[in-house]
């Protein structure tokens, strides 16, 4: 990843991605390649062609906010890709006192996630990388290779295709995070090591790295297939911790009463050692 690219090829990845119909303009005539033409963002973001050629080449980097809030309407951005352009254009600096040193998780939120006997919880890096787990976590993620962190385990692991019953959608969704996440730092190398190796060994991964999706998803609903007790539907919540910057607590809650609450139960007794 390239600093000084890194705004040019959000838009330019995120203006294929628009079609003439969506911005009001007729779609008439042969296109080379897929979305709107420079000279069409330009026109519709009030900029002259040449100073947006600029910015998607890299050699104008600093725009101001009424340009980015134009680009943003012409390229139907989101709240979290808004955000994510902004950033881009005006990069904070970055906290490094931490950098290469192992996320130490607190022993307090430890004893809380292990309280839970009935709910799967576990503690992620800012890489994705899991750091801790209850019980019913460790259950749910049970015998995956690449367990130990989400992005490679969806990667790289055949099984997470089965293992996840909507593996288009969690894929995109987590590719999405990482965006979010980096934004413009490449500063972490740890995080730029993660992104060259899941570039270099997933053809998934680097087709949905090139779109620039960003979101930092907090809730959804995961449909899983565990290979112990089958089909899971489960609400997933992901929580910042404060104090611990880059943290989340990841969560998972079943409907009560519902076939999904019985099969966690049953995964929870499956996964308690038998009192001897």
């Amino acid at each position: 990843m390239d600093s000084d690219k890194l705004l040019g090829e959000f838009l330019r990845a995120r203006r294929e991605l628009i079609v003439p119909d969506q911005v009001g303009l007729p779609q008439s005539g042969y296109r080379r390649t897929p979305g709107l033409r420079r000279e069409e963002v330009a026109m519709l973001a009030g900029v002259s062609t040449d100073y947006y050629i600029r910015l998607e080449q890299g050699r104008e980097r600093h725009p101001s906010d009424r340009v980015l809030h134009a680009l943003a309407r012409v390229l139907d951005l989101g709240p979290d890709a808004t955000a994510h352009l902004h950033e881009l254009a005006h990069p904070r600096p970055r906290r490094l006192e931490n950098a290469g040193l192992p996320d130490q998780v607190r022993p307090e939120l430890l004893r809380l996630i292990r309280s839970w006997p009935r709910t799967p919880a576990i503690v992620t890096s800012r890489r994705m990388d899991v750091l801790a787990a209850n019980q019913m976590g460790d259950a749910l993620y049970d015998r995956l290779e690449h367990r130990d962190n989400l992005l490679r385990l969806i990667f790289l692991n055949p099984f997470s295709r089965l293992f996840y019953r909507d593996w288009e959608e969690s894929a995109r969704s987590k590719v999405a995070q990482l965006r979010a996440v980096a934004g413009a730092d490449l500063d972490d190398p740890y995080l730029t090591e993660l992104i060259d190796e899941l570039s270099f060994k997933s053809a998934d991964f680097r087709s949905l790295w090139a779109r620039h999706d960003v979101s930092s998803e907090s809730l959804a609903t995961k449909r899983l297939r565990h290979p112990d007790v089958g089909d899971l539907t489960l609400a997933y919540e992901l929580f910042t911790i404060g104090g611990s910057p880059g943290q989340n607590l990841i969560v998972f809650q079943a409907e009560p009463g519902s076939p999904s609450a019985h099969a966690l139960d049953l995964l929870g007794s499956l996964s308690t050692p038998a009192s001897s």
